[in-house]
């Protein structure tokens, strides 16, 4: 059956019925309002099917359904049936040529990417075994997510941009303790560590994105649980993953105090550098817990320092000289 009804148009279509010629350039409406020039028409069972190349990106595409411009309704492929324009056969033919060139370099890349994630995974899947618990039910997993929403379409969606994995559990079940006791295993998820309620996430319903623990679904970072049915199919999701050892971040904890304090004051407590951005409080800190955190402090029970797992508070750097005069160590 070669004719079809566009609801929203309200009109029947012909497809058997060629409506532009060869070399003809149509464009398209609606959505990126790109040309296009006809370069082939094939005839099939169901009708015309027009192959077309975009002038602008040198990309194959193809069209079953063209509308004269005068009639334009929503997004789609449009010819100009007062004003048709073409092109000339010698630059279709150089267009085609680009067009082709374009498509092997485009399937090359593609081969050698694909090759190179095969040998990612092949070292991943060695890492995943050596790492893999007996025991282990599920796997607890840090996710990056970049915001994808578009909010003047409602449309609301994320992508994943880094997977990391934080260590393993012995059950199936959603526990966001067990989330916030492997989230100082990664520096990207150590305040997560810290009890905030609006950073639990139920929704284990319909179109839902499970339990997760983090500030939103669409940016950031958030931790959840990856249930374990078949241990050479968990093992090869997170192939790639593990690929990458900077992806694995497993930890035992481990009460030695840091190696290079910057200095010992009040209470005994050692200030040190954490990173390039943060410093870190260690010690006996219960009695001033208040005034740490006034001070813009984080509390995090399971801090990374020189690959040991410590309590302590964590703060901006812009708050070492306030904190090192806090501790009479200026």
């Amino acid at each position: 059956m070669s004719t079809v009804f566009l609801l929203g148009a309200n009109k029947s279509i012909d497809r058997s019925k060629q409506v532009v010629e060869v070399n003809e350039i149509i464009q398209m409406e609606g959505y990126s309002y790109d040309r296009y020039v006809v370069y082939d028409i094939v005839k099939n069972d169901w009708g015309l099917h027009y192959k077309l190349v975009n002038l602008r990106t040198k990309d194959y595409q193809t069209a079953d359904i063209i509308r004269p411009l005068k009639e334009k309704f929503g997004i789609g492929y449009y010819y100009d049936s007062e004003n048709p324009q073409y092109m000339d056969s010698f630059e279709v033919a150089i267009l085609l040529q680009e067009a082709q060139q374009k498509k092997k370099a485009e399937q090359e890349e593609a081969e050698k990417e694909k090759v190179r994630v095969e040998e990612v995974k092949k070292i991943g899947r060695l890492r995943m075994i050596a790492i893999f618990p007996e025991n282990a039910q599920a796997v607890i997993v840090a996710r990056l997510k970049q915001n994808e929403s578009d909010s003047q379409t409602d449309y609301y969606a994320s992508s994943v941009q880094r997977t990391v994995i934080l260590g393993f559990s012995t059950h199936k079940r959603d526990i966001f303790s067990e989330m916030r006791k492997h989230a100082p295993n990664f520096e990207g998820t150590a305040y997560l560590a810290e009890f905030n309620e609006d950073y639990e996430h139920r929704e284990k319903y319909s179109m839902g994105d499970g339990y997760y623990l983090g500030e939103s679904k669409y940016s950031g970072w958030i931790i959840e649980k990856t249930p374990i049915y078949k241990r050479e199919n968990t093992i090869e999701e997170f192939a790639y993953t593990a690929g990458n050892e900077d992806n694995i971040h497993i930890s035992k904890p481990n009460s030695t105090p840091p190696s290079n304090p910057t200095g010992a004051g009040k209470n005994g407590c050692t200030l040190v550098e954490y990173s390039t951005k943060a410093v870190a409080v260690f010690g006996d800190t219960k009695s001033i817990k208040d005034e740490l955190r006034a001070m813009g402090g984080r509390f995090n029970a399971r801090l990374t320092f020189n690959g040991k797992k410590l309590a302590g508070w964590i703060f901006s750097k812009s708050q070492e000289q306030q904190l090192a005069c806090y501790f009479g160590l200026d």
